[in-house]
């Protein structure tokens, strides 16, 4: 990441407090830089036009000329402005083109992870660009928790970019898999299900495109008790779930396809050969030996 040197103007991105904790200056203010980190885990300081100094990291300033810039229309976006994308180890396509249930409109949203040891945020977001990457740590601890985003990207047959450190991971991705995958993925179906039941009664219409997901997900999670293996692609009930989505295919009948789901779901559960939980010792060593490969790249550059 650029260190910004001595004499930089900057903007302060959020308040600044005093060591009282009394705000000092309001989140746009300008300031100097005044002293600079040694390395991107320590912060800079900033001193303001009344003589106020404070410290403030990286993720709290952004240089006066890259303000104006995205000012002035240039949409200077965090990750270009930081040049966070270097960071990123795995990037690639979910949603409805990885479902296989896309149409000529459909946007093409991207999920990924990146990795540092110091100073990149655990998500880093580009809504415009539909893109969102997750930590490292992040995208370890979702895992480990059957959390069905972080494992359809695991999973994702669309892989745009993956580093030897990615592919590692990738090919041990069945550490996540586990019983749990019954508890989160049959939960939260229940859950939305109970809500939308009472959005009918109440407003008398629903998103059907969540309906179709939600669907969708009860699928992908009984492969997996089955098979031990996130299939993300749904061809062989391809025009079911577009009939739901477009509204051809009557709430009753969804209803009754979510409740026998929910009784081939109970049957996997009970036959499935996948552990009690993840491997959480193997993810941890996974993660110990990115984060030391990190230094010794860290210390690589420095050379």
């Amino acid at each position: 990441m650029l260190v910004l040197p001595i004499g930089t103007q900057i903007v302060s991105r959020t308040e600044v407090r005093g060591p009282d904790g009394v705000p000092r200056h309001p989140a746009g203010a300008v300031g100097t830089i005044t002293g600079v980190p040694a390395d991107a885990s320590h912060s800079y300081r900033i001193r303001f036009p009344d003589g106020f100094e404070a410290s403030l990291s990286r993720f709290d300033v952004m240089a006066l000329q890259a303000y104006q810039q995205s000012a002035v229309g240039g949409n200077l976006h965090p990750l270009d402005e930081f040049d966070l994308k270097r960071h990123v180890i795995y990037r690639c396509v979910i949603g409805s083109r990885a479902y296989g249930l896309d149409h000529e409109g459909s946007d093409t949203d991207r999920r990924g992870m990146h990795w540092s040891l110091w100073g990149v945020p655990e998500q880093l977001e580009d809504s415009a660009m539909q893109e969102c990457y997750w930590e490292l740590q992040k995208v370890l601890t979702l895992a480990l928790k059957a959390n069905p985003n972080v494992l359809e990207c695991l999973y994702s047959p669309l892989v745009e970019e993956m580093t030897p450190l990615a592919a590692e991971l990738i090919a041990g991705r069945e550490m996540f898999l586990s019983k749990l995958v019954y508890q989160t993925y049959n939960g939260y179906v229940m859950s939305q299900f109970k809500k939308l039941q009472q959005d009918l009664r109440t407003r008398g219409e629903v998103k059907w495109k969540h309906v179709m997901h939600l669907i969708r997900l009860l699928l992908a999670g009984i492969s997996i008790l089955r098979d031990g293996v996130l299939e993300v692609r749904v061809e062989k009930f391809r025009a079911e779930l577009l009939a739901i989505r477009d509204g051809r295919m009557k709430w009753e009948e969804i209803d009754a396809w979510r409740v026998r789901l929910h009784g081939e779901f109970d049957a996997a559960f009970a036959g499935t050969r996948l552990p009690e939980r993840p491997d959480y010792e193997r993810a941890n060593a996974f993660l110990l030996k990115a984060r030391r490969s990190m230094v010794t790249k860290h210390e690589e550059m420095k050379l």
